[in-house]
């Protein structure tokens, strides 16, 4: 007997099992006749009713259905709601400006994109076929007629999400419901995700759909707390108020928690309760020493990438440590880890990361050659699947723990976000005055890395960084653009013309053992 893999999994199990126990508790400003806290039966019938409203607009299997909003309830149903009926959900990153989430809607094919009702003044030029504000009356759950019965099939796209990478464009990562069932288990197991758990929606649920985290957490019948904006203090509140057990993020959450520890009135709560899953860059060993120390949460590190659903490799604290100092306990775990379960892991001859398991993507949305160049057989191996190409650059250790040590692909990772920086010379050189630009990631402690630019303006140009930098906010989403601006007189080039973007990093990562931060 063979049963596909699938999400209603997740949610089939929570309604089953759990369907008087609270799922979700809302943020107080959603609309409240619509959402709001409820239970694992009524979140059940809720995506029900998303998948029969999308039946009644006339959206078959296989086609897409966008959202474009903060954390919340119905992005979190409709995770199920949409993909669990057999449709594809885009979900997309609510800070893009609307013309970049115009080229997703278009460039995905979606009939459908529902907007956060706080982007929908935002969002008023992105066209759509049929097009919802949150919460509002032709959005609101009607009586319909039950949803069509959907054939499982495990190798069907449940979502596509469009990440940055070394294109001017983000490419769209089909992620099968066999890619999304696996690494919420293997995801899930490995966390120890269980019925007692409270999660806090500090990661963005657009992110690779929370890196999975969301399905896992419900097939195990744990609580939802929603979080729609990140704040320091409020995260503290919120673990104290719900008995928040388990959170993700970049190292940037984790600052500010820190921050916000240091100034916080009474115990640190959630001491030797939570967890915190950080990814998305390096944490400094001072950040993990201080997040033992100071808050008294385990910290808990993992590697991946939107086109691995994304869990590679997790490093979590194990018995052979219990013996050690803070300080060199934090060592130890700032590695990216040791291979998840089902999961290989191997260095490329020129010292690239290789990946291979049923967590790598289908392949790129409506772009063969860039699936090709990032999924393929290495060099030096002789057989047997092929391998994904990450395009970071490291190092396995005698524990066979990975260490990410460069980035070989032209992308900077600021506050857990992927940005291409083709993409933002291509919006800075839009700039009449510009005669040439390179972006570059430069290291920063809060962020881990800030965009740069590096600008050679055009004779006789008085042009501000202030005004550059403004100009650059009406094509990109703001963590995009470029928070410093260095004017030049040329940039480092080869003989042939060629960018020599590795010299003009050098001075800003000089002394640092690692090229990321």
């Amino acid at each position: 007997m063979k049963v596909a893999l699938t999400v209603n999994d997740f949610l089939r199990r929570a309604e089953e099992i759990y369907p008087d126990r609270v799922a979700v508790v809302d943020e107080p400003d959603q609309p409240a006749e619509s959402w709001g806290s409820y239970t694992y039966a009524e979140m059940a019938a809720r995506a029900r009713a998303m998948a029969a409203h999308l039946d009644a607009l006339g959206i078959g299997v296989g086609e897409r259905v966008a959202m474009v909003s903060h954390n919340s309830a119905r992005l979190l149903t409709a995770l199920f709601g949409v993909s669990g009926s057999g449709r594809v959900l885009v979900p997309i990153n609510f800070r893009l400006v609307a013309e970049e989430v115009k080229y997703i809607v278009q460039h995905s094919g979606a009939r459908v994109l529902y907007v956060d009702p706080e982007l929908e003044e935002a969002m008023a030029s992105v066209e759509c076929e049929h097009k919802f504000v949150i919460g509002s009356a032709s959005d609101a759950p009607a009586d319909h007629a039950p949803p069509q019965p959907w054939v499982y099939d495990e190798d069907a796209t449940a979502t596509i999400n469009y990440t940055s990478g070394t294109t001017a464009r983000p490419k769209g990562v089909q992620l099968t419901h066999r890619n999304v069932w696996l690494n919420a288990t293997t995801f899930g197991w490995q966390l120890g995700i269980n019925d007692r758990d409270v999660y806090l929606h500090t990661l963005p649920q657009f992110h690779c759909n929370g890196w999975g985290v969301l399905y896992a957490a419900t097939g195990m019948g744990a609580q939802h707390i929603i979080l729609r904006k990140v704040d320091g203090a409020e995260i503290l509140r919120r673990v104290e108020r719900h008995g928040i057990t388990v959170m993700c993020g970049a190292p940037a959450v984790a600052n500010m928690i820190l921050d916000a520890a240091a100034t916080w009135e009474g115990p640190i709560p959630g001491r030797d309760r939570v967890r915190i899953v950080c990814a998305g860059a390096p944490p400094p060993t001072k950040t993990i020493e201080r997040i033992e120390t100071e808050l008294g949460w385990e910290f808990i590190q993992i590697y991946g990438l939107t086109e691995t659903t994304p869990l590679l490799t997790m490093n979590r604290t194990r018995a052979e440590y219990d013996a050690l100092s803070p300080a060199d306990r934090a060592v130890k775990l700032s590695r990216a880890g040791a291979p998840a379960i089902g999961v290989q892991v191997r260095i490329s001859p020129d010292g690239e990361v290789l990946a291979r398991g049923n967590h790598v993507m289908a392949g790129y949305w409506s772009q063969p050659e860039a699936t090709a160049d990032a999924v393929h057989a290495a060099a030096d191996d002789a057989g047997g699947p092929e391998w994904f190409h990450s395009g970071d650059g490291g190092y396995l250790d005698d524990d066979h723990y990975l260490t990410i040590s460069d980035r070989k692909k032209d992308v900077i990772i600021t506050g857990g976000e992927n940005v291409s920086s083709i993409e933002v010379e291509d919006a800075v050189f839009s700039h009449p005055e510009v005669a040439e630009v390179a972006v570059i990631g430069v290291p920063d402690e809060k962020w881990g890395e800030l965009v740069m630019a590096l600008v050679v303006r055009t004779p006789g140009s008085a042009l501000s960084e202030a005004d550059l930098i403004a100009h650059t906010r009406t094509k990109l989403a703001h963590y995009k653009c470029p928070k410093r601006i260095e004017f030049r007189d040329a940039l480092a080039r080869t003989a042939t013309g060629k960018l020599q973007k590795f010299k003009l990093r050098e001075p800003f990562w000089e002394g640092m053992d690692k090229k990321v931060h």
